[in-house]
């Protein structure tokens, strides 16, 4: 009597792999329904089977279904199985000594996962960080250029209805511009900045939104400040009519 029953408690691990064979399937489903030890390891040896599957799981190859179902009828059936000896059921012992390898290699893939996205998120932490010092710095630019002795503004409006302002420093030699009610650039395009110096328009820095730049180049041989909406990632010259073309203050 003692040998049936451990002879069924080693059927847990195949049973959950709908690996019994038909003369052990139904004793065991009916020894299941009492046992709760055997239940227990069936639902663990379920779940550890899952997460091993879904790790390393792949798609199919794109028409792979199709190429299958169109060689169907071109394969030849195989003959009948001839009967084969019975492979023993290895003992619950060995079941559960390489169940629990396969959970240690999971758990290692899992560890190995979390590491790496530990490393990621420090990462992105040191890029927020230095972001945020570029951000402070163009802040601090923009206060010193405002709070400059010799700080001289002038004001316009663009032809598609925005109003801007630009703010000039002899003293530091550089100019913000300030942009409000700007339309939203369409897809593929964006607002690019330029300083005209005697006539060449250079490229002065691009303009996403509304807000506050800080004009690229030097501006103290420039006149004006112009304004055009150009591809994205901007252009060398100007390659649409100006939106704006302001004269830098006097």
């Amino acid at each position: 009597m003692n040998r049936r029953r451990a002879d069924l408690h080693a059927l847990a691990a195949a049973y959950a792999l709908d690996a019994l064979e038909a003369g052990e399937q139904e004793p065991f489903t009916a020894h299941l329904d009492r046992c709760e030890e055997c239940s227990r390891d069936v639902a663990e040896f379920r779940a550890t089977a899952a997460r091993l599957a879904a790790a390393v799981s792949r798609p199919p190859p794109a028409g792979m279904k199709q190429r299958t179902l169109a060689a169907v009828d071109s394969v030849r059936q195989l003959p009948p199985r001839s009967p084969v000896a019975r492979i023993p059921v290895p003992t619950r012992g060995a079941l559960r000594r390489r169940a629990g390898v396969l959970v240690a290699a999971a758990s290692l893939a899992v560890a190995a996962l979390f590491a790496g996205l530990a490393a990621q998120q420090y990462e992105e932490g040191r890029r927020y960080e230095r972001q945020a010092r570029q951000i402070e710095q163009r802040l601090d630019t923009v206060g010193a250029v405002l709070s400059a002795p010799d700080a001289r503004a002038t004001y316009g409006r663009t032809s598609n209805g925005a109003s801007t302002a630009i703010v000039t420093s002899a003293l530091r030699d550089q100019a913000l511009f300030y942009a409000s009610g700007l339309p939203t650039a369409a897809p593929g395009t964006t607002y690019q900045l330029w300083l005209d110096q005697g006539g060449t328009m250079r490229p002065a820095g691009l303009l996403h939104r509304d807000g506050t730049v800080l004009l690229d180049g030097d501006t103290a041989d420039a006149g004006a400040v112009g304004l055009t909406l150009e591809p994205t990632g901007g252009s060398s010259r100007p390659t649409t009519a100006p939106l704006l073309l302001l004269d830098l203050p006097a």
